[in-house]
């Protein structure tokens, strides 16, 4: 199986168990110290990062798929990309970091000897960090659609309504949604039975639907909630259904799940649940059949 980067993407139920656990550990801390590691994380820094020295974090939230911490009169605005994600300590190193080396894209040390690394594993350094006086600075985050927690059926039928696009297009547009990405719009479809590939606009029960994303990401929530960054990642496989189970046997009826492999990303489906036991067009046997 391909390795599938945007199966360790954080979604929104990993995103709010992130959150969860740093307001807890975060909120009314100090900053001590912040190093930076890779220099093409920093997209945009309308503050210098010595800014940030002495400042206690405000706040923590989510935005989207974007991690928002406000510390100070600034905001620390990260977007994790494919591969990124946050390490926590309860004694981080201190000291200056080697720029360039490993995973490492920040350090961010606080007075109470605490800490936590901001990381991206793999060559693609996509990873994006922002520091700016107003999280609307972002450009992408102006240009987000309605929060999957906030979404009402309402608006979920009238946007299923007003495009051609595949389905599964939709639930990862974060134009249009924000907060789903492969592995729950993977884990959303299965829980309705639709195939990846079923036109938006021609889904024919959109209630239906939206329960089914309603249920799912309520028990992703409930699975993560409460867990240390370092836990959230294995957590998040273990309540996956088909995402990152292909040539398993499906647990509702049996069906070996299967793939759609692209350039950099994949995804899964059953075959018996989904697309009435039809195998999807996969690109890497396309090219081998040719």
């Amino acid at each position: 199986m391909l390795e599938d980067w945007s199966e360790i993407v954080p979604e929104q139920p990993e995103l709010d168990a992130l959150v969860d656990f740093l307001r807890g550990a975060l909120v009314g801390e100090t900053i001590a110290e912040v190093h930076l590691g890779e220099i093409s994380a920093l997209k945009s820094a309308q503050l210098p990062l010595d800014s940030l020295l002495g400042a206690r974090v405000g706040s923590v939230t989510r935005i989207g798929k974007f991690l928002d911490l406000e510390i100070g009169d600034a905001h620390l605005i990260v977007h994790f990309a494919l591969m990124g994600w946050l390490r926590w300590y309860a004694e981080v190193t201190r000291g200056p970091v080697r720029m360039g080396k490993g995973p490492l894209a920040l350090r961010v040390a606080l007075k109470s000897g605490a800490g936590f690394d901001l990381t991206e594993q793999g060559t693609k350094k996509s990873l994006a960090i922002h520091l700016v006086p107003s999280r609307d600075q972002v450009p992408r985050i102006a240009e987000l659609g309605t929060d999957v927690t906030e979404l009402s059926e309402a608006e979920f039928t009238t946007i299923l309504a007003g495009t051609s696009a595949r389905i599964k297009t939709v639930l990862r547009d974060q134009s249009l949604i924000t907060g789903i990405g492969n592995r729950w719009s993977d884990e959303i479809l299965h829980a309705a039975k639709l195939s990846p590939f079923a036109t938006a606009s021609t889904i024919a029960d959109p209630h239906a639907l939206f329960e089914a994303l309603r249920m799912v990401l309520d028990r992703a929530r409930t699975g993560l909630s409460g867990l240390p960054p370092g836990r959230i990642k294995a957590a998040e496989k273990k309540l996956s259904t088909v995402h990152g189970n292909a040539g398993a046997s499906c647990p509702v009826c049996g069906a070996t799940i299967a793939e759609v492999v692209f350039a950099d990303r994949s995804f899964q489906y059953c075959p018996g649940c989904q697309t009435g036991g039809k195998r999807l067009s996969d690109r890497r046997m396309d090219r081998l059949l040719k």
